[in-house]
């Protein structure tokens, strides 16, 4: 019985990790496709959605078994309540993704517009911060999270700042709204995307460390 319930957890471990490595690339195509205003792309990221629900089923599946049948304890029963929460907000991260890509389309034909605000810039650090915390679920190094706060804080401070030139944009250029409206739009999509990542990052921590973490200035509070 011990034996099987090593094997389950993992089983687990390389499921949420295949989880993990599944966002991450429909982040990245996303991206892409944003910056690009690759419409094709767009549609593979659409398409491809179901192989995140499939998996997203399978890992509550596979987390209801481990309990109905074992006892979980201490570490094991982090594992499994810290999988529990980062498989929701991955699931979640890849519903974003295909939310913006189903933006692309309306965008497709202001490209310009995408170059001149610098989305570039947004989208590199959008994949940065979604490829850098399922590489800290493998590497478990705690240590590394206050960087990856650095990250987040730059992408809150990016969106403001097209934010308010899309605005600016929007007054002087009547024939942009949509466009503008759009962006607005996925601009929000990509800061839902670094908040779930930032929650990602504090169930790292609990499963490690055994802190919970709900409020990320406190990664910055040495006596926490």
């Amino acid at each position: 019985m011990e034996r099987h319930f090593e094997l389950e957890l993992q089983k687990l471990q390389r499921r949420i990790l295949k989880m993990g490595g599944l966002v991450t690339l429909q982040i990245k195509n996303a991206m892409l496709a944003l910056v690009n205003c690759d419409a094709e792309l767009a549609a593979e990221v659409i398409e491809t959605d179901n192989q995140l629900d499939e998996l997203d089923v399978k890992i509550d599946k596979l987390c209801q078994r481990i309990f109905a049948l074992t006892q979980p304890v201490a570490t094991d029963l982090r594992l499994i309540m810290a999988v529990l929460k980062m498989n929701n907000d991955l699931e979640r991260m890849g519903d974003l993704a295909v939310s913006i890509s189903k933006k692309i389309e309306g965008i497709s034909e202001f490209k310009p517009i995408i170059a001149e605000l610098k989305i570039d810039e947004l989208a590199k650090d959008t994949e940065m911060i979604v490829s850098d915390v399922i590489q800290l679920l493998n590497s478990r190094q705690t240590v590394l999270v206050k960087i990856f706060m650095k990250i987040r804080n730059i992408i809150k401070d990016k969106i403001q700042v097209i934010s308010s030139n899309i605005i600016e944009q929007m007054m002087q250029k009547s024939d942009v709204i949509v466009v503008a409206t759009n962006l607005m739009i996925i601009l929000t999509y990509i800061e839902r995307i670094a908040g779930y990542s930032t929650n990602i990052a504090e169930s790292i921590v609990f499963l490690v460390e055994g802190k919970v973490v709900k409020h990320s200035h406190l990664f910055d509070d040495p006596r926490q």
